[in-house]
């Protein structure tokens, strides 16, 4: 790509040369300083800078904070130019490649993961002591000198675009890298070096593992949600000193993490020496610059429960080098044209509005329990007996009377009229003689409080309302119902719990459907046998799509609630 006339024309003492990298956060030019015949790397900023005097300024102030920065393990700063509308930063040039190459090449393996890590989170410590936050750490943005020390580059430029908020636009591109964004950073909250631990947690997580904590589909504003909603997957590729010790840097609540780069640091030294042995750092012959206690660390292991040289793992299986599976997406453009760029917590929370699923849920729910109490029963002749004995009801020719005993339009029973006892042999019945019909035993312990008796004979039907003498709870119907209800109420209740700590999605929204459901059907059915009306199948649909309809709006209410 040909560099713009006016980066040359604002840089007279460097020539300028091919573009070597680029990224969300600006395109790098290779150049030397001719004057030194220095090799360098000029970073030209996003458009974005330009557009905007009060970010320009700020970001002045922190190009002079970042040329104070002076660590092994941080690229240096050489100079910053601002002029022509052009925001320039001019950087020591790496020609050892980055993490991220490695890694899609040969592959890293888990020891000079924690190498690297350590060197990582040595340059993050030295920069929050300084008062700088990167904000934008993954495995593009370590670089490596040609003798392999690792340095981090780019601090503070996040920060400054985006006021550390993570800006996209309406459409969903976003300014800087979503995978490995802290959720405090996301929804635009007060940061700190908590931010920055959560980065370097999760490329490490993807160094140690070959994927990222999180499904990468759905695009970036997707992944944007899966961090701030979702609880990150379990890190079973690594034993678990090392997993326990990742899993707590990508914790969703800032104080449940690490408290500053170095604490992390500590922990992560003491989990490799567990694993790799006391020995680790030096066989690998990896440069590293450590503080005092995290090179104690690194050489003793974070429990005793073992020879103090024993690995927790042959090392053989820790040499294996691990690869990525998962391509990073290309980098978004630094400019985004003419498009309005927000912070993604105001996309995030764009659909927020619950209170009209929350007056349709209550709605929905009051309808659903007075269903049961205002709809009439049917007026039907009524039946009192004693199910376990012969049922009598009606009158017929028991020759070819039949009973069917239904209960919202199931069929419980479907038995023929017991023969006369009176009857003479030979002779035809009479068709006013009384009926009498003996019931299947399991029919008898399901009808409860009432249930239809459809006698017919002589191709006449006639309905009865048939109860039973004992309660209606001693009855599959009455406790059945019970349970239902109860079970259903858990259930929703757990959904909802999930929702409002941002631990489900759409999945459960849908899932709280058939619990509805369940709901209304186990709120019409109770009353019913209760009130020892006999249970017609319409009310209880209609009770079962109120239920939905209730169970559908809360959660909904409840997911938009949370969102906030």
């Amino acid at each position: 790509m040909t560099v713009s006339a006016n980066v040359v024309a604002a840089l007279p003492q460097y020539d300028l040369g091919a573009q070597i990298g680029r990224g969300g956060m600006g395109v790098v030019y290779a150049a030397v300083h001719r004057p030194l015949g220095r090799p360098v790397a000029v970073k030209r900023l996003p458009g974005v800078l330009a557009s905007d005097e009060r970010m320009s300024a700020r970001f002045a102030h922190e190009a002079r904070l970042l040329a104070r920065l002076d660590h092994p393990h941080i690229v240096p700063v050489y100079d910053y130019v601002q002029d022509r509308g052009e925001h320039l930063l001019v950087m020591e040039k790496l020609d050892g490649g980055t993490v991220w190459s490695k890694f899609t090449g040969a592959g890293v393996t888990p020891a000079s993961t924690c190498a690297f890590g350590l060197a990582m989170l040595a340059g993050l410590h030295a920069a929050h002591g300084a008062g700088v936050l990167h904000l934008d750490v993954k495995p593009k943005n370590l670089l490596f000198t040609a003798g392999g020390v690792l340095k981090v580059a780019d601090f503070g430029i996040s920060q400054v675009v985006s006021e550390g908020a993570t800006l996209v636009t309406h459409g969903g591109q976003v300014l800087g890298t979503p995978a490995y964004l802290s959720p405090e950073q996301a929804l635009g909250n007060p940061l700190s070096p908590a931010a920055d631990v959560y980065g370097a947690a999760t490329v490490l997580y993807e160094l140690l593992s070959g994927r990222l904590p999180f499904d990468s589909g759905g695009g970036a504003l997707a992944m944007i949600q899966r961090h701030v909603y979702q609880q990150p997957r379990p890190l079973i590729e690594v034993p678990d000193p090392l997993a326990r010790v990742i899993m707590r840097g990508i914790e969703r609540d800032p104080e449940a993490r690490y408290r500053n780069a170095e604490t992390f640091a500590v922990d992560l030294a003491g989990a490799a020496a567990e694993v790799f042995g006391r020995d680790w750092l030096l066989r690998l012959d990896t440069p590293v610059h450590l503080t005092p206690h995290v090179a104690a660390a690194s050489t003793h292991p974070a429990t005793n429960t073992r020879p103090f040289d024993a690995p927790s793992t042959p090392r053989e299986t820790l040499n294996i080098p691990v690869r990525a599976t998962l391509v990073e997406p290309p980098p978004p453009p630094a400019q985004l044209g003419a498009q309005t760029l927000v912070p993604a917590a105001q996309i995030l929370a764009s659909p927020k509005p619950a209170r009209w699923f929350a007056l349709a849920a209550a709605l929905a729910a009051l309808l659903m329990i007075a269903t049961p109490f205002t709809i009439p029963a049917r007026t039907l002749p009524l039946v009192d007996a004693d199910l376990s004995k012969p049922v009598p009801v009606g009158q017929g020719d028991p020759a070819t009377a039949r009973l069917a005993v239904t209960a919202a339009g199931i069929t419980l029973a479907d038995v023929p009229a017991l023969p006369d006892p009176a009857a003479q042999p030979g002779t035809s019945t009479r068709q006013d003689t009384p009926l009498t019909f003996e019931l299947p035993g399991a029919s008898r312990w399901i009808i409860g409080g009432a249930a239809v008796a459809t006698v017919t004979t002589n191709g006449q039907s006639q309905d009865y309302s048939l109860r039973p003498l004992t309660h209606p709870m001693i009855s599959i119907m009455g406790a059945g119902s019970a349970v239902l209800l109860l079970f259903a109420l858990a259930y929703l209740e757990s959904i909802l719990r999930s929702l409002r700590r941002r631990q489900s999605s759409t999945a459960a929204v849908i899932a709280a459907a058939p619990l509805g459901f369940a709901l209304g059907a186990a709120v019409w059915l109770l009353p019913s046998v209760l009130l020892r009306h006999p249970p017609d199948p319409w009310p209880a649909l209609l009770c079962g799509a109120l239920g939905v309809t209730a169970a559908v709006c809360t959660a909904v209410a409840s997911r938009r609630s949370a969102a906030r």
